[in-house]
């Protein structure tokens, strides 16, 4: 396999060393193959906002599996599911289910140009909405871990269209529109950027690009894969108070299993086929094991509760790293927001990609190898968000703050 492994980050290349190869996983822990244990704040990169292997989830699974594992038609727990969807996320109307986000985010971006029959899409440097050709471009993440232009094999002819900007700039994105009056599909953006290390939008920002697309006759695209359901049931957009016209999800809604969908308002989405002439498919979307994982997921996190657990575990986390960074004299900036959380090695605030790398990624890789060392996995990247679950207790923030402090004070 191309670096020993089956996508980049996980190659430890930019922390240094070999990556943990593991063996099993179970609630907030994951053990390698040599049997040690380690407290997991990658949660499969988002999806185990429940805790791993969940015993609801895997019960529903075992009886889904007696089934079939792929039925290649319809199946009612697609309805099911879609019904959830629709009822917690505000924007989505109807939605389409596909096999992982960035596949959601190719369709979509397709359905943007088919709706408004324009070409040129707007984009933010440090935001990643898959590894499709057309949105490899100032892509933050995994590009940014390896050090790696853009990347090659990706003509220009399929980037053409696509306008950056930088994040929490409003003004930048103004300046786009009027240079391209009536070119602009849409803007679509991480409204929580976790691809970048972690950064908040600014008040005002996401009220001002849904303000911005509606006067220019362009749609807002919520790409929330990552905040789906993580910063809150109905995702950044119920959080935020603002309802873009189409959304991206994934991870927390298959449960762990290969999942992605995008939705929105009926009228956009009735142009996706075969109800209307924008073509997309998959063999395997929809698949039952995928469904049921996701429906049992998201049953598990509209218990009373939920949520106020999730909010007070991630700021008594990002609170305590502050702290003990400041006790040994580092210089960090963080934050959180439901089970979601970020740092940086520098002097705040960070509010764009460009911002984010004036850390110190040398740094961070000797602190992630410090923290390995003391049964702690983080993101082996200085530029991804981290993810808390239902399973962390307060015995485990306990054990996770003091490997801090001990690892800060070593580096």
């Amino acid at each position: 396999m191309p670096g020993g492994v089956s996508s980049p980050v996980r190659a430890f290349k930019s922390v240094g060393g070999q990556p943990i190869v593991f063996e099993r996983v179970k609630g907030p822990y994951a053990w390698d193959v040599d049997g040690n244990r380690f407290i997991d704040y990658v949660g499969s990169w988002g999806p185990a906002i429940c805790g791993h292997s969940h015993p609801e989830v895997v019960a529903a699974l075992q009886e889904a599996l007696e089934k079939g594992t792929s039925f290649g038609a319809p199946c009612e727990l697609e309805n099911q599911l879609a019904e959830m969807v629709i009822e917690a996320v505000p924007s989505v109307e109807m939605v389409r289910f596909v096999n992982s986000g960035t596949e959601a985010c190719m369709a979509v971006l397709r359905l943007m140009r088919a709706f408004t029959g324009r070409d040129k899409v707007i984009k933010f440097e440090g935001c990643y909405h898959g590894h499709a050709d057309m949105f490899l471009v100032k892509a933050g993440s995994g590009v940014a871990t390896l050090g790696l232009p853009d990347s090659p094999g990706v003509p220009r002819s399929a980037t053409s269209n696509t306008l950056t900007a930088p994040y929490n700039d409003l003004e930048a994105v103004k300046e786009l529109f009027a240079e391209n009056p009536d070119a602009i599909s849409g803007v679509i953006l991480e409204p929580v950027v976790g691809n970048a290390g972690f950064i908040t939008p600014e008040p005002g920002f996401l009220e001002g690009l849904r303000e911005l697309t509606k006067e220019n006759g362009a749609l807002l695209v919520f790409d929330e894969v990552m905040t789906g359901f993580r910063i809150s049931y109905g995702g950044a957009q119920a959080r935020f108070g603002v309802t873009p016209d189409l959304t991206t999800l994934g991870k927390v809604i298959g449960g762990g299993l290969p999942v992605g969908a995008y939705g929105g308002k009926a009228e956009i989405m009735q142009m996706v086929a075969p109800a209307g002439s924008m073509y997309q498919a998959g063999t395997l979307s929809g698949n039952p094991l995928a469904m049921t994982a996701g429906i049992k997921t998201l049953e598990l996190l509209k218990q009373e509760g939920t949520y106020e657990k999730l909010e007070a575990t991630t700021n008594r986390l990002i609170n305590g790293i502050i702290e003990a960074a400041k006790e040994s004299g580092i210089h960090i900036t963080g934050s959180s927001i439901g089970a979601m959380f970020g740092f940086y090695l520098c002097e705040g605030p960070v509010r764009n990609f460009e911002e984010a790398k004036s850390t110190d990624s040398d740094r961070f890789g000797k602190l992630h190898r410090a923290m390995l060392e003391k049964g702690i996995y983080l993101a082996p990247s200085a530029f991804e968000a981290g993810f808390t679950s239902l399973a962390h207790s307060e015995d485990d923030i306990d054990e996770t703050l003091n490997a801090f402090r001990i690892s800060f004070s070593e580096i």
